[in-house]
Order: C-alpha cells, then sequence, then structure tokens
C-alpha cells in the first residue's frame, strides 16, 4: 500500500458559498462531475472536490491511494478501525472505500482503475 494522499473532499451545506470560498482563497476552479452534484477541482497534488453534506458528516474527508481497496480494507478492520462504506466503483476512474480509523476519524481508500463501471 503506497498510502499517498490522493483527494480531498470538503462537505458542504451551500456548495456555491464553498466553491466561492475556495475559489476566492485559492483561485481553484470547479468543475461538476457528470451532472452529479460533486464537484471537482484540479491542485497540483493532490485533488480535490466540495461536495453536498452527508448526514453526520463533518470536517475534512482525506482520500489515500492503495494497490486493493479490498486488501486495504481487510487491513484496516484488523487494525481495528471499521470500513463504514466498503468497494464502491466511479466508473471510468477508480474504486473507493470509506473507513475509520481506531479513533473515529472518517478517510477514503482509493484504487485507480479506469475499467471501473458502476455495477449491475
Amino acid at each position: 500500500m503506497a498510502g499517498n494522499l490522493v483527494h480531498f473532499e470538503f462537505p458542504a451545506d451551500d456548495s456555491a458559498r464553498s466553491k466561492s470560498f475556495w475559489n476566492s482563497l485559492f483561485g481553484w476552479e470547479f468543475e461538476e462531475f457528470q451532472g452529479s452534484g460533486y464537484h471537482m477541482t484540479q491542485t497540483p497534488q493532490p485533488g480535490g472536490a466540495v461536495q453536498g453534506r452527508q448526514e453526520g458528516q463533518s470536517g475534512v474527508t482525506v482520500y489515500f491511494d492503495t494497490d486493493d481497496v479490498v486488501t486495504a480494507s481487510e487491513q484496516v478492520a484488523s487494525l481495528g478501525g471499521t470500513v463504514v462504506v466498503p468497494k464502491m466503483p466511479v466508473p471510468g476512474m477508480g474504486y473507493f472505500a470509506i473507513c475509520l480509523d481506531t479513533e473515529g476519524n472518517a478517510f477514503g481508500l482509493w484504487e485507480s482503475d479506469e475499467s471501473a463501471a458502476a455495477p449491475s
């Protein structure tokens, strides 16, 4: 597992306000991903996004790259963490899982795979 930070997400109660804030602060431009309400930006490293706040979500979610989301998820569980969203596809991009560390902090695992497809 490489463990490099590859992506971040800011939960937002008002996505337009959040995008305006980050654009004004850093000049980040956002583009909606496939009409999903998920607004991505490209930063030098890592990339990031603003999305609508999910119930119970607070703080920034960081994603770490891995060669295999399933294997990494199993390791999270074996170390006392929790997998709260198992491996899910992002069509044409890869797979992710959302986990909690032993202190309850959320983070994501990311596996790049351009052949990823939506479940049938």
